[in-house]
């Protein structure tokens, strides 16, 4: 078998896991897997259709690859993810360089709909998104020296903004086992630093087991040789328990970042949009997670212009993150998703959704630089991932990959990507770090 396929992966990290699998499926298979997403037999475009930006980020290149296709730089056009899992009739009707469609619960069968498009036949298969989670392996297109471990699929939150039950189905956990051999696979192939994904990882466990399997999952991973950072994404504040607070305070070898998404702090707002826990919960959680696990670096997201808020309910928002202080925090302006209980309800005009962002980014650039100050004339460890010929690039346990800033240093040495060296911090720029290598 000859055929080349290329892919395109866009969205969050959990998604880029599944087209990893689905790149080892496809080279199992004996088809040839290409880093370009031209001069292919055939490209798949793992799309994100979460929200506006994202459905028309993936629309563009679906488009861009029709172009290619018409030019003869690509053979055929297979569309999966959550945008094909979303509009099932549409992306075929309204798109016709698309050859088909594969939903989120038929990505095991890439295998299959490549073959099929290839033959010349047109493909739409939409597998159950409730199905149990396969044990399948990964081509990493992450740096060898990171990646990220998905223990678990689907969501049972059901947030009034949110279309991801629908796209991806019931909560559902990995068993433990598989999560740790798959881990210890990963470190014996050179990567240092595990960050744990799902679409709520502190529910880990309470489905396959009765309970709450994060702490323990940890411990686990802890044990493994070779692991140096382990990073933990995506925990809903409600079900953050004293023992993870714990395991995250005691194991060296979890980075002390905690990705803890709020979306808002009015409670109104928090029970309109179908979300646990309350203001006063909030306004002692974060305190408590400071207190209890030194130095800890905290990241959320938030959500400007839901239905129901105003300019009261937004300076509430403003003032919980002047006092909190939360080192890390994404603002995005609500999109009314159609199919969402949201999407209904009165909000703000998107135009005052986008100032409110805006207005929550440049509050929160004055909390990045009172971070990175004080930081000045301490040495960090730095994961080392690049060169620039005058600068070497990495993070802190403080940054996680494509989301937070990076460490710019100088070194009297060469130093290999995947190197983890202590820097001494002398400035700031452009909210990133500058230092140089400590000397042994």
């Amino acid at each position: 078998m000859s055929d080349t396929i290329g892919f395109v992966s866009l969205g969050c990290a959990k998604n880029q896991v599944d087209c990893e699998q689905m790149m080892f499926l496809l080279q199992q298979a004996g088809y040839r897997i290409s880093p370009e997403p031209v001069d292919v037999d055939l490209v798949i475009i793992n799309t994100c259709g979460f929200i506006d930006a994202a459905k028309s980020e993936a629309i563009d290149h679906i488009i861009q690859a029709g172009q290619n296709k018409e030019a003869g730089l690509v053979g055929k056009i297979l569309v999966t993810g959550c945008l094909a899992q979303r509009y099932q009739e549409q992306i075929l009707q309204e798109l016709p360089e698309v050859d088909g469609v594969l939903g989120t619960g038929s990505y095991y069968d890439v295998v299959s709909a490549a073959q099929q498009v290839l033959s010349g036949r047109t493909v739409q298969e939409y597998g159950s998104i409730h199905a149990p989670t396969q044990e399948v392996g990964r081509i990493l297109t992450t740096p060898n020296h990171y990646a990220y471990l998905k223990i678990a699929e689907g969501c049972d939150n059901r947030c009034a903004y949110c279309v991801i039950p629908s796209l991806r189905g019931r909560f559902r956990s990995r068993a433990i086992e598989d999560c740790v051999r798959e881990a210890q696979e990963l470190a014996q192939d050179g990567v240092k630093e595990l960050i744990v994904v799902a679409q709520d990882t502190s529910r880990y466990g309470i489905d396959r087991y009765g309970k709450r399997m994060l702490p323990e999952l940890l411990r686990q991973l802890c044990r493994i040789e070779g692991l140096h950072w382990i990073r933990v994404h995506y925990t809903y504040p409600d079900e953050i328990t004293d023992e993870l607070i714990r395991v995250m305070a005691e194991e060296p070898k979890i980075v002390k970042y905690l990705d803890v998404p709020i979306q808002h702090v009015n409670n109104e707002i928090l029970r309109r949009m179908n979300r646990r826990g309350n203001k006063d919960y909030l306004e002692a959680l974060f305190p408590k997670l400071r207190r209890q696990i030194p130095g800890l670096v905290l990241r959320t997201s938030l959500i400007a212009g839901l239905p129901g808020e105003g300019e009261a309910e937004f300076d509430e928002l403003c003032d919980f993150l002047r006092r909190h202080k939360l080192e890390r925090v994404g603002a995005f302006a609500f999109s009314p998703e159609e199919g969402t209980p949201a999407a209904q309800m009165d909000y703000p005009d998107e135009s005052v959704a986008r100032r409110r962002a805006d207005f929550i980014a440049r509050l929160q650039s004055d909390v990045i630089d009172a971070y990175n100050e004080s930081r000045f004339d301490t040495v960090m460890e730095v994961l080392t991932e690049d060169y620039d010929g005058v600068y070497y690039y990495g993070r802190t346990y403080a940054d996680s990959p494509g989301i937070d800033g990076t460490v710019r240093f100088t070194a009297e040495r060469e130093i290999a990507p995947g190197t983890f060296v202590n820097v001494m911090i002398l400035g700031a720029e452009d909210g990133d770090l500058i230092g140089k290598e400590e000397e042994v």
